[in-house]
């Protein structure tokens, strides 16, 4: 597309908390079109979640999303033969993007049952500030930190 920029596709709320973002969360969790699969197993992570920290489970994935989300990233640039990391601000959207992907991610690597208890297990490290997609925010940053001398030659 080099004239125009593609039109926003809306995204309905899911059905039991009316929420965007959960519908985004479920959209990435999917594997081949079944998503009543992925609601399944986002319910029941929350559902475990909210047992075991006896709190709101929405609520508790929402801060451990929000944790897990990098603000900067790294991104790569070739200039004089050379190849910097260019330390660089991410859009909102990709940020929770970014977000949601690492958390799918680390808990599909995660060693128990099911895929609800793997996601669970996730969230509820991602809460308390910890587990892999913590780590890998934190890593992102200090990558970008340690970058912070070749942000002049941003895009």
């Amino acid at each position: 597309m080099r004239k125009s920029k593609p039109k926003k596709r809306i995204i309905l709320p899911d059905p039991k908390f009316g929420d965007q973002l959960v519908t985004k969360f479920v959209n990435n969790l999917m594997y081949s079109g079944k998503k009543n699969s992925s609601y399944k197993i986002f319910y029941d992570a929350i559902d475990q979640v909210a047992e075991k920290t006896k709190e709101d489970g929405l609520e508790v994935f929402k801060k451990a999303l929000e944790n897990v989300t990098p603000s900067v990233e790294v991104r790569s640039r070739r200039i004089g033969g050379a190849t910097f990391q260019i330390p660089s601000e991410i859009r909102a959207e990709r940020k929770s993007s970014i977000g949601m992907k690492h958390l799918i991610g680390f808990s599909r690597k995660r060693h128990e049952k099911s895929m609800a208890s793997k996601l669970a297990g996730e969230i509820m490290a991602a809460y308390k500030e910890e587990g892999s997609a913590f780590k890998r925010k934190e890593d992102i940053h200090r990558m970008a930190e340690a970058n912070k001398a070749f942000s002049h030659f941003r895009f």
